[in-house]
């Protein structure tokens, strides 16, 4: 099932890096726009920052799911989040349609938003992340 742009933009594209730090001066000088402060979400065993559109994720460990990402794949792209009004809709929406979900409730992600992941089996290989803005 396709997306639609006018129904669910893309909100953002994520980069797995070994540092925030070390990574942040690159896309900022490409997107001529400055790094948030880094978030740390313990759940997810990841740090957070965003550079516009381009979140950047730092494992906080190895034995994490980033953490093990980056070490089969090096710094790369880790997952595309399209945004959407109602997530726990669109959740049931892509179930009913035979997409296999990762999360079948929506989780807290970064900046108090609910996110929730789809599988890359359902996707074309590329990790999906649904994101419902926080009011």
């Amino acid at each position: 099932m396709m997306y639609s742009p006018s129904t669910n933009p893309i909100d953002h594209i994520a980069i797995a890096v070994y540092s925030i730090e070390d990574s942040a001066s690159h896309f900022e000088l490409l997107s001529g726009q400055v790094c948030s402060p880094a978030e740390t979400l313990e759940a997810q065993g990841v740090r957070v920052a965003f550079v516009g559109s381009v979140e950047l994720l730092q494992p906080l460990s190895p034995d994490t799911t980033v953490g093990r990402f980056l070490e089969r794949s090096g710094q790369n792209l880790h997952h595309i989040a399209y945004r959407t009004d109602d997530i726990t809709a669109e959740l049931s929406r892509l179930a009913a349609a035979g997409v296999q979900l990762i999360d079948e409730q929506p989780r807290p992600g970064a900046n108090g938003h609910l996110v929730a992941f789809v599988h890359p089996r359902s996707t074309g290989g590329i990790l999906t992340e649904l994101v419902q803005h926080a009011d």
